[in-house]
């Protein structure tokens, strides 16, 4: 009876080492992604007079583009494609693929240049009188090994470059900008699972 308490318990001791070894990698990811969605959540309320989230707009061709984050700030429309990477990219701006190396893996992901223009030029073409900028934010502070390709952001320099002006300016520029960015919202729907 004693060893049968014995390997049951034993037993125990190990199953439960094995779920920390898997509960512990899974809660760190959790909690890196809760707090990458609140800095995110924080800087876009620091730039952003109003902001739009996962959208679809028309493409001008006869389909629709997917938009992650837009915003209407002090300089005009903002588009925004976030990525959230920890560890160094290879990376430039004529290569389709870009390598990730971080402390667990080895991956790549597509060059988001390219889907990032499409975006520029459907908002351009809806909105023709009002600046459109866009950017690719990186959050996690990953190192651009080769150096950084353009468009590509960081959230402090984000921060620099669109920071709300003050209530004097916001109203001239509301007045400016607040029919365009009426226009978007009227031509917008909300993205489904599937769009992005």
């Amino acid at each position: 009876m004693r060893d049968i308490v014995q390997i049951v318990s034993e037993n125990q001791i190990w199953l439960s080492g094995v779920l920390l070894l898997f509960i512990v990698p899974l809660l760190i990811c959790l909690v890196r992604k809760r707090s990458s969605q609140d800095e995110l959540s924080k800087l876009l309320d620091a730039i952003g007079v109003d902001h739009l989230s996962n959208i679809v707009v028309d493409d001008d061709m006869g389909g629709e583009i997917h938009i992650e984050h837009l915003l209407l700030t002090g300089r005009g429309l903002v588009i925004l494609d976030v990525k959230t990477i920890r560890g160094s990219i290879f990376s430039s701006d004529r290569m389709d693929e870009w390598t990730v190396i971080s402390p667990q893996d080895r991956s790549t992901i597509q060059n988001p240049q390219r889907s990032l223009y499409y975006r520029i030029s459907a908002l351009r073409s809806l909105v023709q009188d009002v600046p459109v900028t866009g950017h690719i934010l990186f959050l996690g502070a990953p190192e651009f090994a080769k150096g950084r390709p353009m468009d590509v952001i960081f959230p402090d320099e984000l921060l620099d470059r669109y920071e709300k002006p003050g209530k004097i300016a916001l109203e001239s520029i509301m007045d400016a900008f607040f029919p365009y960015w009426e226009r978007v919202r009227n031509a917008c729907k909300q993205a489904s699972d599937g769009d992005s």
